[in-house]
């Protein structure tokens, strides 16, 4: 079956008109995103992730006279988006909003943000499992900052920090990166290193012992044997940079990765995702072994 007509308050979309520009600025600009307070989303994975884990859907928007998958069909009866109005788009337009050459994409969503607020972190996971977040020190590329929270999700944190002036974790290319774990765990923007710190002394105060542990090549201590078991911030540095020197002064550790070929350090992502192996196999295992034995996607 095609694509409905306009309904659920929905409208037909036929020219770059002021609601189509609205919805390209939701991916080109940041400011406007932050502004409006939502941000665009498309692919199965995304969208189904989104509203797994309750994500306000604002607007649907469907390709005009295209045949739905059963997929499509399943996100226009959640009732978690009843009350979102539903548009019809012609090809053309769906095409540049889904900024893909080839495939147009059957539905997207306009899907609302979340509050930047450190109470969004859980103090312990699920199971009671201590808290792990990793904290990024002001990353300047999208791509980098979704593989860290794509990494992050796959192998037990409960949160990512992004600290200070750094890429937007709501750019289409981080959540693209992220292949949708930017909905399935907590991903907070905050303000300079003080506003994490004084987070970390109200945990302590609390009863909650946070290690900030950081990587670098001339680390205190190797990896393995530093301890991640306990309630941990991992902290990881500006691509060009490195970490300030405030969270260099924080640490209660810093750790290194062993290397053994030419280079002389990894891709922030890479770093991150090998110090987040080691978290999870000091802590039982379940992250690593699970990513081990999982195809990349």
């Amino acid at each position: 079956m095609s694509a409905p007509a306009p309904a659920r308050g929905g409208v037909r979309v036929v020219a770059r008109d002021a609601r189509f520009q609205q919805w390209q600025a939701l991916l080109g600009s940041r400011r406007k995103r932050h502004r409006a307070g939502a941000m665009l989303v498309g692919g199965v994975r995304p969208v189904s992730l989104a509203l797994e884990h309750g994500w306000k859907v604002r607007e649907l928007l469907l390709t005009e006279e295209r045949a739905l998958s059963r997929w499509a069909y399943a996100v226009l009866d959640d009732p978690a988006v009843a009350a979102a109005p539903v548009h019809a788009v012609t090809p053309d337009l769906m095409a540049e909003l889904g900024e893909k050459d080839e495939d147009v994409p059957e539905l997207l969503a306009v899907v609302g943000l979340p509050d930047d607020d450190l109470d969004r972190v859980p103090v312990t996971g699920d199971d009671g499992e201590a808290l792990l977040v990793v904290v990024l020190d002001r990353p300047t590329s999208p791509g980098n900052l979704g593989s860290v929270v794509r990494s992050a999700d796959a192998l037990g944190a409960h949160a990512v920090l992004v600290v200070g002036h750094a890429a937007d974790p709501y750019d289409p290319r981080a959540v693209r990166s992220s292949t949708g774990s930017m909905f399935a765990l907590p991903v907070v923007r905050v303000g300079p290193p003080a506003d994490v710190l004084a987070w970390v002394e109200r945990l302590r105060a609390g009863g909650t012992p946070v290690a900030l542990v950081a990587t670098d090549e001339d680390g205190d201590a190797p990896l393995d044997a530093v301890d991640l078991t306990g309630p941990t911030l991992l902290l990881a540095g500006n691509e060009t940079r490195g970490l300030s020197t405030a969270w260099r002064e924080a640490a209660d550790v810093t750790a290194s990765i062993p290397m053994r070929g030419a280079a002389s350090s990894l891709n922030v992502a890479a770093a991150t995702t090998v110090v987040l192996y080691e978290a999870s196999r000091q802590r039982g295992g379940s992250g690593a072994a699970s990513a081990s034995a999982s195809r990349a996607r």
